[in-house]
């Protein structure tokens, strides 16, 4: 036993030195707690993103796709809806009839008589027809002058203009392929395999460099499209990365942005814009919306932020995302406060269910009357709440916070959706095409890109079938002046019935 001094100072010194050395000891303790809270937190979260089940059921893209769509269990079939959808009225029918040589009773030997027909049909496809368009453009010249002057001249009639006049390629050719690369997401290698089966010979640069003059010439196009845009209450906003190899000062492996700007959800043209840069900076978006004076409806990326005239509106599905990912890196099985987060953000999208087919004002009004007093109570929640900082629902909670004036913004307008999902719909058929074309060569490629890309989800938008609009764009496109109206070509106002 250690002996204590008999001096009354020595034990208050020794005694407060303990008191600090416990005091340091159980900070340490739980500084360690919080550290092992929050890896926790990132082990489970972690965990959830490799191996819980994703929203697609299947994989995409895999070999034994057929086999597994053979495995999935069998939906309730007192849910599922018996018989298979009929085959498109528009498809053009080729009509076999199936008679009996002579048809006659089996039992008395009389002869039948016809009571009627049993209908069925097969869908028939033809993998690729491909064809050539000759051009036979006849020569004129006058006898006359031949007798009288000592050259002649020779007319040629034309033929019809092409958007590339040197190129072998016909409207239908470069919408094919235009098609095939920004909505199939074919890579252009695999198009030359599938020309090469049909004995055509056409590199992979020759497609190359059709699909970058092809979106140089419709900029005008899409300078009309973003006119249009730039006139319109709400515009909602995204980014994703691209690479491009070739870049002045600027290495191969840098990130360039591709910006995504589109009307809406509600609107009823809607346009979608991508715009290419090479960094992700404020000044990408003061550039492409300068003159704009609206509302803007994005992420919690700050960049936006920097804008003038703008009312900025956010997106609840990110603060969603966050709380959700909060639910998956908690420890605890039981429903605790992540739950209690989402259950009132469940409320206000079902709240959005109900909206969805109303006019504007009969949707904020509904907004007004149910989904505010949601809010208030989720606002009063989220301040009530003490939890770790760093951990995912202190995080969710920070960010949800900090983008809450903004959460508001879309009670003030029933043409302002509640969240951005929208955008990052139309943003997702890029990031999926990345995948099979992983970068662009160059600068001016990227952009061209980003303008046939803006055409097929503008197309989507509108629900016209992309590879129709490009044949009739690129048919029509090359006969118009630098000076004529091309209001007509824009997807929203293109009939295609017409221009079949």
């Amino acid at each position: 036993m250690t002996d204590l001094p008999d001096d009354v100072a020595q034990l208050k010194a020794m005694l407060l030195q303990l008191q600090a050395k416990e005091r340091a000891q159980a900070e340490e303790i739980a500084e360690l707690k919080t550290t092992v809270q929050l890896l926790v937190e990132q082990l489970n979260l972690s965990k959830s993103k490799r191996f819980s089940s994703q929203s697609e059921k299947v994989a995409k893209g895999t070999f034994n796709e057929a086999e597994q769509q053979h495995a999935l269990p069998n939906v309730n079939k007192s849910k599922a809806k018996t018989g298979r959808k009929p085959l498109p009225e528009a498809l053009e029918r080729e009509v076999y009839q199936h008679e009996l040589s002579a048809p006659c009773c089996e039992c008395c030997q009389t002869p039948l008589h016809e009571c009627g027909k049993e209908v069925s049909e097969e869908l028939k496809i033809i993998p690729q027809k491909v064809s050539v368009i000759r051009h036979e453009r006849t020569k004129y010249t006058c006898r006359q002058c031949e007798k009288t002057h000592t050259s002649n001249k020779v007319i040629t009639a034309p033929k019809p203009a092409s958007m590339l006049p040197k190129s072998m390629g016909s409207a239908e050719t470069f919408a094919a392929i235009v098609t095939a690369k920004y909505v199939d997401a074919l890579p252009l290698y695999r198009q030359v395999d599938i020309l090469n089966r049909s004995g055509i010979d056409i590199s992979r640069g020759t497609l190359a460099n059709w699909c970058v003059q092809l979106g140089d010439k419709v900029q005008v196009i899409i300078d009309a499209m973003k006119d249009k845009l730039l006139s319109e209450k709400l515009i909602c906003a995204d980014e994703t990365t691209v690479q491009v190899l070739r870049e002045e000062d600027r290495k191969a492996e840098t990130k360039s942005y591709m910006w995504v700007y589109r009307s809406g959800e509600f609107a009823e043209n809607p346009a979608v814009i991508y715009d290419y840069q090479p960094s992700r900076a404020a000044a990408c978006v003061k550039d492409f919306l300068t003159g704009y004076s609206g509302y803007l409806l994005t992420d919690g990326y700050s960049a936006y932020n920097m804008l003038e005239q703008v009312t900025q509106a956010a997106c609840m599905a990110h603060a969603r995302r966050k709380f959700t990912d909060a639910q998956k890196a908690s420890p605890s099985k039981k429903a605790g406060k992540p739950e209690k987060a989402l259950s009132y953000i469940a409320k206000l999208y079902g709240i959005e269910k109900q909206a969805k087919h109303l006019t504007a004002q009969a949707r904020q009004q509904l907004r007004k009357q149910q989904g505010e007093p949601i809010l208030n109570e989720f606002y009063n929640w989220l301040n009530s709440q003490h939890v770790l900082p760093k951990g995912a629902l202190g995080k969710a909670i920070s960010y949800t916070l900090n983008q809450w004036p903004k959460l508001l913004t879309y009670l003030e307008d029933g043409d302002i959706s509640i969240d951005n999902n929208v955008t990052e719909r139309d943003i997702r058929p890029f990031t999926t095409g990345r995948k099979n074309w992983i970068f662009s060569t160059s600068v001016g490629g990227a952009k061209a890109s980003a303008n046939l890309y803006s055409l097929v989800m503008t197309c989507r938008a509108n629900d016209l079938n992309p590879y129709y609009y490009f044949r009739h764009l690129f048919t029509e496109l090359p006969k118009r002046a630098s000076s004529d109206e091309l209001s007509d070509l824009l997807p929203w106002n293109v009939d295609l019935g017409k221009a079949e």
